[in-house]
């Protein structure tokens, strides 16, 4: 064990006695992207780091089979953080997990592992990955009723000051909570569809932002449920409006120095982002999967708006799969590259380690960055994208072959399900005249 994780460990029991706290939840991520939580007692910790907590893996989506269950949830104490919806006495806190299994090595169906594994190969070619995401959501006035079209809390529009007590206090709470847990927030605002909300975090390391994802989902659905609305991540749930998008900033840097930077190019954008981006449009139906994997995903995607559509990148366009921001004078750490098409509903470590490992590809092996002309479509559903993953072996490496052949199983089911459904649409414009 570093010196370092011993602190971490050190101050994580410190603090426990300091504050009074009475339940750790452990948090982890199925494949899914849902998430998963344990509580021990204060007590338990101790054994908790060292070897972990024992559970059954086949309970959880996509981890093992029954016949190798057993597996270990380890704490990583730098994630600690107390809940702040959980003040009353006991209170509680959280950190998120690495699964293992009963021998100590990794598990490969782990979500956080598989953005690990990507990660370290980055650090091979001297680079570390920083990513900001922009998460849009709905709020809605009441849970979803089978059947019923969701009732958005307002009429808003893009930019909109609506009512104090409806959007503007609810971000105020949620963000104040996520700052409580060491999540930092750049700025929120209301979106451009009735009840559609953005909050959008500030930069961090790629496996930081990922759990961060996680707590910042929790913590809304927490926010809305004590104000007595619903939060909702689902990519699109109105037909005449646009979805909800997680548009994700990345850039590499080496040390101190952003790679994406070169002070004479075109954009101020270097040959290493322009293979990044690259290697990013060359595989981008291959990880669709990955970043928009439910059904209703698609609706989003080919919805219009500004969701991406076709395999394209650009500069001042906001329909692009890749757009380049804008550079700010003399902030050169500030070039990066935003890739659109992720969805607020994705499993955030798996689309992280699609989409860096797509460019570490263009790096590695000198992808040229053309202009989009005649761009291919991104898949138009889940079949066509399921299609393109599973000829992947970019996909297949980066998500091991456990999880990669798990999610073709699961999205396969998905769409077959979908498929047998008689929807609204078909009763109402086929029973009157038929």
């Amino acid at each position: 064990m570093s010196e370092e994780i011993s602190r971490q460990e050190e101050f994580v029991l410190r603090t426990l006695e300091e504050r009074s706290i009475r339940f750790v939840r452990l948090w982890f991520t199925d494949v899914l992207g849902f998430l998963k939580s344990v509580a021990i007692a204060p007590a338990e910790l101790t054994g908790a780091f060292e070897e972990g907590i024992g559970f059954d893996g086949s309970a959880i989506e996509g981890f093992a089979r029954v016949t190798e269950s057993d597996m270990l949830a380890k704490p990583d104490a730098a994630t600690f953080s107390i809940l702040p919806w959980r003040t009353e006495s006991p209170g509680a806190a959280r950190m998120f997990c690495d699964i293992a299994m009963p021998d100590g090595t990794p598990s490969a169906a782990d979500p956080r592992n598989v953005l690990k594994r990507t990660l370290n190969k980055a650090a091979e070619l001297g680079f570390t990955c920083y990513t900001h995401p922009e998460l849009e959501f709905f709020l809605f006035a009441g849970p979803p009723l089978p059947g019923q079209i969701p009732t958005p809390v307002d009429s808003g529009g893009y930019f909109d000051q609506t009512p104090a007590a409806v959007g503007h206090d609810f971000r105020r709470q949620a963000i104040t909570m996520l700052e409580a847990m060491g999540v930092s927030v750049e700025f929120s605002h209301h979106e451009a569809a009735p009840g559609q909300q953005e909050i959008d975090l500030r930069y961090a390391d790629a496996l930081s932002t990922a759990d961060n994802i996680m707590t910042f989902r929790h913590v809304v659905k927490e926010v809305a449920l004590d104000q007595g609305f619903h939060a909702s991540f689902m990519p699109k749930p109105f037909t005449e409006f646009a979805g909800s998008g997680m548009h994700t900033h990345f850039s590499l840097f080496k040390g101190e120095e952003n790679a994406f930077y070169e002070a004479d190019a075109d954009h101020n954008l270097s040959a290493t982002g322009r293979a990044f981006i690259a290697g990013i449009l060359k595989h981008a139906r291959e990880f669709t999967a990955v970043t928009n994997q439910w059904v209703n995903s698609y609706k989003r995607l080919t919805g219009g708006g500004e969701a991406p559509s076709v395999v394209s990148w650009g500069h001042n366009n906001r329909s692009a799969l890749v757009r380049i921001p804008a550079y700010k004078p003399r902030k050169e750490n500030s070039t990066r590259v935003e890739v659109r098409s992720p969805d607020s509903a994705c499993n955030p470590y798996l689309s992280f380690a699609v989409i860096i490992a797509a460019g570490l590809k263009g790096i590695e092996a000198g992808y040229e960055l053309v202009d989009s002309e005649n761009p291919e479509s991104l898949p138009t559903n889940l079949d066509e994208a399921i299609s393109a993953m599973e000829k992947s072996d970019l996909v297949r490496e980066t998500l091991g072959e456990s999880v990669f052949e798990y999610v073709l199983r699961n999205k396969r089911a998905e769409w077959a399900e979908y498929r047998r459904q008689v929807s609204a649409f078909e009763l109402d414009r086929y029973l009157p005249v038929l």
